[in-house]
């Protein structure tokens, strides 16, 4: 056990402000990846175009958040757990929320108006990837169930092998179909920056088993 381990045993509990920050972070997370769920099921575009700059300002209270994480970094010497995984989880959730925002932007400034099939189901998959995030995460206070944070890092790592199925599969298919060069390379962005989100799911459930291998 580390001694930073031990010592948080004596830290007062008004003190603990981590935790609520990062259920904080992770909710907001989980927001932006339903709305962009629902922005890529909406026919109309004008009314998907609006959940696209919605998300953007989702994006920004993420990065408030993350910003009061690190400031509380700073102030306190005690920590739950170590500061270089605190920082580092924190840095994970803000990166999912950068590319779920990074996703939306491209589909708002290269104009798609087709959204198709590989981009509903990246969306799909960048949702239930960040809802067994915040399971975790949520799990992560008092570390009583390993067995419930272990299973949800297991289920992202079996989302993003998925995502990267689908991803391989529509990339293909866009060389094989697509005359158009220029669709051919908005549309591979918009997946390229969908399948990373999932990717990013992964570093945060890697960065979670990390702190349970020093703490549980």
């Amino acid at each position: 056990m580390s001694l930073n381990t031990i010592f948080q045993y004596f830290v007062p509990k008004d003190r603990k402000v981590f935790f609520p920050l990062f259920e904080q972070a992770a909710a907001n997370v989980v927001t932006m990846a339903q709305m962009l769920v629902d922005a890529v099921g909406q026919p109309e575009q004008k009314t998907r175009n609006e959940m696209y700059n919605q998300i953007d300002k989702l994006e920004n209270i993420g990065d408030e958040i993350t910003h009061q994480i690190y400031l509380e970094l700073s102030k306190n010497f005690i920590t739950p757990f170590d500061r270089e995984d605190i920082a580092a989880l924190t840095s994970a959730i803000d990166d999912v929320a950068d590319y779920i925002n990074g996703s939306a932007n491209r589909m708002l400034l290269y104009n798609i108006d087709e959204i198709t099939e590989p981009i509903r189901k990246l969306s799909d998959l960048i949702l239930h990837g960040c809802t067994e995030m915040e399971k975790a995460i949520k799990e992560l206070k008092d570390l009583k169930n390993v067995r419930n944070i272990a299973d949800c890092c297991v289920r992202i790592n079996s989302i993003e092998n998925q995502a990267d199925d689908v991803f391989d599969r529509a990339v293909a298919d866009l060389f094989l179909y697509e005359r158009d060069a220029v669709k051919l390379i908005k549309y591979k962005e918009v997946l390229a920056n969908l399948e990373t989100a999932t990717d990013m799911c992964e570093d945060v459930a890697n960065v979670v088993e990390t702190i349970l291998v020093k703490n549980a």
